[in-house]
């Protein structure tokens, strides 16, 4: 087991139990069990206001639905970073910029990651006061930000070394570098009369290598321009397109 997490995640949430099995669970709780992640859960009910731990209240100037107070919220941070210190504190919102990869990769790299999880129609504004940033994970609306949350900690927490059982799995992972992954095969070669392509079972690794980028660069044309209009294809990548394939049929 490490010493200390690289990372830890710091929830605050409504309904801390909803994280119960997910924390449990698959690559999760195995990083958990090893010391690799932490995560906190802080119910903000228990930083309530009066007899009834009230933590919200009609929108002012009228409106339907219940808005988060900022008192509550403030106080469970300041609660937190008492206890264990300070983190970049990230309200979960649909008025967010979009949490991506390359969002994921930068939470990664930090040692604590604090989500707040909201519920109801949203957040008093001076709440936004009280964090360092604003993240969507698309733009729909959810009941509450606990899966969003848990969506976030999912992405980060599989980019900590040692979490994935091996270290190039997700650097070849789909928008690790702006492109789709290539197509993927297992066994049976032959099923139904769908092969697997020649050249994966030749044993020519140098051959395979360049299949695969070049059915990822196919992939991420075909499936999602947006991404190559974003990030051009390189002159390497335009000469692997161009090039003469291999005879598949040997």
């Amino acid at each position: 087991m490490a010493d200390s997490p690289l990372l830890t995640f710091e929830l605050v949430t409504l309904f801390p139990e909803i994280f119960d099995d997910l924390l449990r669970a698959s690559l999760l709780g195995k990083a958990i069990a090893a010391g690799l992640i932490a995560v906190h859960r802080t119910n903000l009910r228990d930083f309530g206001i009066g007899r009834h731990r009230s933590v919200d209240d009609t929108p002012c100037g009228g409106g339907p639905g219940m808005i988060l107070r900022v008192e509550p919220i403030a106080a469970a941070l300041d609660a937190i970073a008492a206890a264990r210190g300070p983190a970049r504190r990230i309200l979960l919102s649909p008025q967010g910029g979009r949490f991506d990869q390359r969002r994921a990769v930068e939470l990664a790299r930090l040692h604590r990651v604090l989500l707040i999880c909201g519920r109801y129609e949203g957040f008093d504004e001076r709440v936004a006061g009280q964090v360092d940033d604003q993240l969507s994970i698309g733009d729909f609306v959810l009941a509450g930000g606990e899966l969003a949350a848990a969506v976030v900690i999912e992405a980060v927490a599989r980019l900590v070394p040692g979490v994935l059982g091996c270290g190039m799995s997700a650097a070849d992972e789909s928008f690790s570098r702006a492109r789709l992954e290539y197509p993927q095969w297992t066994r049976p070669p032959d099923w139904n009369g769908q092969a697997v392509p020649p050249v994966l079972l030749s044993g020519d690794h140098q051959a395979i290598e360049a299949w695969r980028r070049r059915e990822s660069l196919r992939r991420t044309l075909e499936r999602r321009p947006d991404l190559v209009a974003a990030h051009p294809l390189t002159p390497e990548e335009q000469a692997l397109l161009s090039a003469p394939e291999p005879d598949r049929s040997r």
